[in-house]
């Protein structure tokens, strides 16, 4: 029998489970490492990219704070080049309208930039009908052209046999398209030094259209603004940027070209801007209960530890497919072996408990990692051993899972459920119809094929605890929940840590409807 740990343990100390709980320990640490082996000797990059989407959901980060934490990381030394390109790059992308006007007063600095191709994407934009219709370069050009014509109307070069009189000009803009750009712009360089530093040319910069030309060029130079020359004007966009911008944003963006020991860095400097919560973590996300185990544990945790903890809490299911897809057949043979021999432990509830009252008042990360690695082993073998109906009644019955047979999916009609259901289902169709208007069009696009279905599960998870006494010395409680999807034999299992702050936990309800599809 699979044991899902779904009800209350027993705290009373029985010497009997003393024996199975080591025997549970001892199997958990070999799974931990041949999970780690796994990770390290070629998922390791992949494992970095969940442990960087797990910080990004963190949301009790400010906005003043996200953007202290960012700088905090990017003036430590020695400097951080790539992370002040890639940010560069985001605000070229997302506000280079910012960073326009400090280029258009740095605009002496660009003389070198215009080389061959260059000149073209910027100078040659004429228009064929009128001045005002010029592009950026090209209305710079020709409105300083006009207006120094006695320093260098001679510089221009026309292709037509003869070259244009201002006044000629003046009267027909569009004889500027016979100008020969790219000879032109070269004796600006040599003869005109002037035009790199006018008004005309610096109004032309002023947008940051002319960053889009070579991002990696213009990157360059403000990372030199920023790091060499130490530009406050630079600082300044950086610093409204980091506070507009979404920590989930900035996360995906920044956190994944880090060295490891930057990323390392970053970890610890996070716990001193999270905000403080006075109620508990919730459980519905992975970040909430990463988020706490950064407050409480982040001078005691590493990289490898973190690295591990989400793989097998968060990404149970990616890292289960990278194992099957990508590991050796060695590799899987071991993983399925322990598995196996864990979950033949199941059937003693306690030896769980015993795990849990003696880790925590010792070391608390290294139960929860084993907590994490428990629930893993547990959603491998749904995965891979439960494949029939019967499997699914066999598994519900002996956890005390209440569930009945339906020929439709409950969470579309959930009129057809039976008048002599539950309380609970009672509730639930109450709660259903209450949000039937705003999942409709979710529904909808879910695009469910009802008429392949044979057959329906549709259990009630109903698990209440009038007198909870999980508190122990270290406040914190680790509950196990099931979640279960609708597509075929997709079940998930994950562990969820709430963190108590200074309560009492007096009692706790876990009610949810799971639908279970068999074709």
């Amino acid at each position: 029998m699979l044991q899902l740990f779904l009800c209350e343990p027993s705290w009373d100390h029985d010497t009997r489970n003393d024996e199975y709980s080591k025997q549970r320990i001892s199997l958990l640490d070999e799974l931990e490492q041949s999970i780690w082996s796994f990770i390290s000797s070629g998922s390791r990059s992949e494992a970095r990219l969940w442990l960087c989407n797990t910080i990004s959901g963190i949301n009790s980060i400010r906005p003043r704070h996200q953007r202290d934490l960012f700088l905090s990381l990017l003036r430590s030394k020695p400097i951080k080049w790539n992370l002040a390109s890639q940010l560069l790059q985001l605000i070229f992308q997302k506000q280079p309208q910012k960073m326009g006007p400090i280029i258009a007063r740095k605009s002496c600095k660009l003389e070198n930039f215009f080389k061959g191709k260059r000149i073209l994407q910027w100078f040659s934009n004429f228009a064929g009908t009128g001045g005002s219709d010029h592009g950026k370069g090209a209305k710079a050009l020709s409105q300083f052209a006009f207006v120094n014509r006695d320093i260098c109307w001679e510089e221009l070069e026309w292709k037509g046999k003869h070259g244009q009189s201002p006044a000629m000009v003046a009267t027909k803009p569009h004889y500027f398209l016979d100008l020969d750009v790219l000879r032109t712009v070269d004796n600006f360089l040599e003869y005109v030094p002037e035009f790199w530093s006018s008004r005309e040319f610096s109004e032309s910069l002023k947008d940051g259209s002319i960053l889009l030309i070579d991002t990696q060029y213009f990157v360059d130079l403000f990372t030199d603004l920023m790091c060499e020359e130490e530009l406050e004007e630079v600082w300044e966009v950086i610093d409204e940027f980091l506070m507009e911008q979404s920590f989930s944003f900035l996360c995906h963006h920044l956190l994944i070209i880090l060295e490891e020991q930057d990323l390392c860095h970053f970890l610890d400097l996070v716990p001193k801007y999270l905000r403080q919560k006075s109620e508990t973590v919730g459980l519905g996300s992975a970040s909430e209960w990463f988020e706490a185990i950064l407050s409480k544990y982040s001078a005691s945790t590493t990289i490898d530890q973190l690295l591990l903890l989400t793989a097998v809490t968060s990404q149970g299911r990616h890292l289960l497919r990278l194992v099957q897809e990508e590991g050796s057949e060695e590799q899987k043979q071991k993983i399925k072996d322990v598995v196996s021999q864990l979950c033949e432990l199941s059937n003693h509830a306690n030896d769980l408990a015993t795990i849990l009252k003696k880790g925590l008042n010792s070391n608390p990360l290294v139960v929860i990692k084993r907590l994490g690695v428990q629930s893993w082993a547990i959603y491998y073998w749904l995965s891979r051993e439960f494949h029939k109906t019967e499997s699914w009644e066999s598994l519900f019955v002996n956890n005390g899972i209440k569930f009945r047979q339906s020929d439709k999916y409950a969470m579309l009609h959930d009129d057809d459920l039976s008048e002599d259901g539950s309380d609970y289902d009672r509730e639930s169709r109450v709660s259903l119809k209450r949000k039937k208007h705003r999942k409709h069009k979710r529904t909808r696009e879910r695009n469910f094929n009802l008429q392949i279905l044979s057959s329906f599960f549709v259990a009630a998870i109903c698990i209440q605890s009038s007198n909870v006494e999980l508190l122990l010395s270290t406040h914190r409680l680790m509950l196990l929940c099931i979640r279960m999807f609708s597509s075929l034999w997709e079940v998930g299992v994950e562990f969820m840590l709430t963190c108590l702050r200074k309560k009492r936990y007096g009692g706790h309800f876990v009610g949810a409807y799971v639908h279970l599809k068999f074709s």
